[in-house]
């Protein structure tokens, strides 16, 4: 790790002045339009790439697939980059083809040659994780800097991730944030009013301790039963099933066709929401020209629920008002429905006038109520009141500046852009049973910076479930992993006690009590987390890195069983091993020829399992007896 911080030390130059952000322009350039003219082979490859896509997209069987990445590989060979890109990422995943580490190294490297930053990207991932490859950081960030150099939005997140977490190079605030900026205005300017689609984060450890709560995600059956009740007339269900597939989420892909069809139904029985929607859809439209934008119905719409005082609909009104589509632009109507709307707590007026405030657009510019509107926004988890919060603070408009609020905003919003559907795509790789291509889709994502990534790939290598490295390997990423994602801080607790463990057992490391112990009382501490409260007080009990202290270790017994249920039963059976070890202490200290006997010597060190053994059955005895 030295040697490669010492080789990438000429490069920061460059690199930070990659990093560098551009100055916004206040009027767009005319760009005079040139025509280009392919060559045959780039004519044949945009064919082959775009028949290869078609088929991609609409098929559901694996022979579908075969096709389709037969037309792509035929597409890479004239060197179409996007077709590469596609086939280099199939083989490195394996995404319905067998895995082959080797070929998709191959194409990285040949669309690096020929300049292609998706190749350069790939490489970046390839060197930084040693995957087909010795591991080196500085091959990493110099493959990464160019490819950041020539746009590619996810070297610049994993770049910035990078100088955010100091990994591999100087933490460096200012540098993380120019990157996460230029992903970040990306995202919010593809972003919609509504916020965009729900990024589902499923942690596989969840799924393991709560098999009944799914994460989120809504069971098959499930739907059908909503799609039933909707069918026989239920508004509710109709109007839930349209919000549904008109954002997606929850393992739901979005859907504006069934979406239009459930509103217009729930519509016509008088529902506002279901008629704020309709307006949505006409207002925006869609790409798949299920609807087209149509302001005057939008408005109507719109105005029919904002009679009803519905709020989605008041808001939509003063978007229509605040923009003049399909009615004269009056600022102070605007201002007043979107005032309507965020009293009732809605996520769309509160952002709006968040922006008016900002802007000066019909009021009086106040920094200070912009601030309180855009945070209340934010709350709700809108894309773009998270993005002008980030603008605030790294900007210091109304606020003190703060580069490291600026930079965890900025990086917020730059991982809900497209590229977040990885995580549900590696989810479902892995429920098929491909864990292999699952984690490194895994450990990609992981680079970019997403903690659910980072713990997904820890589980995976903490339990085994790949055969891509040694097992000292293993137990080695698997603690660099529990470490990233623990730094990203309180959101995930076992992270930190997983950490704690491999000190303390030696995993990937060498055995380190004091280290294992500062981890379990960060857990204990600012997590309140059970068990590293009761690792503490086993720590504690057998002197493990710490002075031995009975009390002490009483103590944080005592705080594990009032702080989880679950930990009432182990807590029990330590507490009565505790009063075993008192009595054997008092005996100790009164009687003779008990002084220099020493358990050790007789049941080994981990004589205190013997002791809960017997305890355990003495119980068990005690309740079989009770029952009889």
């Amino acid at each position: 790790m030295e040697e490669d911080f010492e080789d990438v030390q000429e490069l920061r130059a460059t690199v930070d002045t990659i990093a560098m952000p551009e100055e916004e322009l206040l009027v767009e350039e005319e760009v005079e339009e040139t025509q280009v003219e392919l060559t045959p082979d780039e004519k044949r490859a945009l064919e082959l790439y775009d028949q290869a896509m078609t088929i991609l997209n609409d098929t559901t069987v694996s022979q579908g697939f075969a096709k389709g990445i037969q037309l792509l590989e035929e597409a890479a060979e004239l060197n179409h980059s996007l077709a590469m890109d596609r086939v280099a990422s199939a083989y490195l995943f394996a995404d319905h083809v067998a895995q082959n580490i080797s070929r998709s190294k191959e194409l990285y490297e040949r669309m690096a040659a020929l300049g292609y930053p998706q190749g350069q990207r790939g490489l970046g991932f390839l060197y930084g994780n040693g995957i087909g490859v010795n591991s080196s950081q500085a091959s990493s960030l110099v493959y990464y800097a160019f490819s950041a150099l020539g746009g590619d939005s996810l070297a610049q997140m994993a770049l910035g991730y990078r100088y955010w977490g100091g990994l591999g190079v100087e933490l460096n605030c200012e540098t993380s944030l120019a990157y996460y900026r230029k992903v970040a205005s990306q995202v919010a300017a593809e972003a919609s009013m509504t916020g965009g689609t729900t990024t589902q984060r499923i942690r596989l450890l969840d799924e393991v301790e709560n098999p009944g709560s799914q994460n989120g995600i809504l069971d098959d059956d499930l739907i059908q039963y909503y799609q039933f009740l909707a069918d026989k007339g239920d508004v509710q269900a109709q109007v839930g099933l349209g919000q549904l597939y008109y954002q997606g989420g929850r393992g739901v892909d979005i859907n504006h066709d069934r979406a239009l069809n459930y509103f217009r139904l729930a519509a016509e029985s008088g529902n506002a929401n279901a008629m704020a929607f309709l307006g949505k859809m006409y207002s925006e439209g869609n790409s798949n020209s299920v609807v087209k934008p149509d302001n005057e119905t939008a408005f109507e719409f719109y105005k029919k629920s904002a009679d009803k005082g519905n709020p989605v609909g008041q808001s939509g009104l003063g978007l229509m008002y605040m923009y003049g589509k399909g009615v004269e632009k009056d600022l102070t109507k605007a201002f007043r429905f979107f005032s309507l709307a965020a009293d009732q707590g809605w996520v769309d007026g509160q952002l709006q006038l968040g922006i008016m405030y900002y802007a000066g657009l019909g009021v009086r510019r106040d920094y200070k109520m912009a601030l309180k509107y855009f945070n209340l926004a934010s709350q709700s988890g809108h894309v773009l009141a998270f993005y002008n919060l980030a603008i605030m603070h790294a900007s210091g408009t109304g606020v003190l500046r703060a580069c490291h609020t600026a930079c965890e905003l900025f990086k917020n919003v730059a991982e809900r852009g497209k590229w977040a559907d990885l995580l549900m795509e590696a989810h479902a790789m892995y429920r098929e049973g491909n864990v292999d291509g699952a984690m490194l889709k895994y450990m990609f994502l992981g680079e970019l910076g997403y903690e659910v990534a980072q713990s997904n790939v820890a589980y995976l290598l903490d339990g085994g479930e790949t055969l891509l490295f040694s097992e000292r390997e293993t137990y080695q990423r698997a603690l660099l992993h529990w470490t990233r994602a623990a730094s990203q801080g309180y959101r995930y607790t076992t992270a930190r006690v997983k950490i704690g463990d491999y000190h303390y057992y030696g995993f990937g490391t060498d055995v380190d009590y004091e280290t294992a112990a500062t981890h379990y009382r960060i857990a204990s501490d600012q997590q309140n987390n059970a068990q590293a409260m009761f690792n503490l007080g086993y720590m504690h009990e057998m002197g493990l890195g710490m002075k031995q202290d009975i009390h002490l270790a009483k103590r944080f017994y005592d705080m594990a069983a009032q702080t989880s249920a679950d930990a009432q039963v182990p807590v029990g059976l330590a507490l009565c091993k505790l009063g075993f070890h008192f009595a054997l202490e008092y005996i100790r200290e009164h009687a003779a020829f008990y002084k220099d006997l020493d358990l050790r010597l007789y049941f080994g060190p981990n004589w205190d399992l013997y002791v809960l053994t017997v305890l355990c059955m003495f119980f068990g005895f005690l309740i079989v007896i009770r029952r009889r």
